[in-house]
């Protein structure tokens, strides 16, 4: 990816999209269809490539377990 391409991906049950180079740009979606749209829309207006990495959307928003909290 170029500087500045925009890349929608499932992440943890929420979709991303994840702007190269410019982490503080990213946002998250709850489905794939707005981030989607959204990503499409936002590599259009600054005139770079949007891509799409496909993945089963589980529809659940997990977090890993804490290890090291004491009982």
């Amino acid at each position: 990816m170029a500087e500045g391409d925009v890349e929608t991906h499932s992440n943890r049950g929420q979709w991303e999209n994840r702007v190269e180079g410019h982490p503080e740009l990213s946002q998250s979606y709850a489905s794939r269809d707005e981030a989607i749209e959204a990503g499409r829309r936002f590599a259009e207006e600054r005139g770079t490539a949007h891509t799409v990495v496909d993945s089963d959307p589980t529809g659940v928003i997990t977090d890993p377990a804490p290890t090291d909290v004491p009982d």
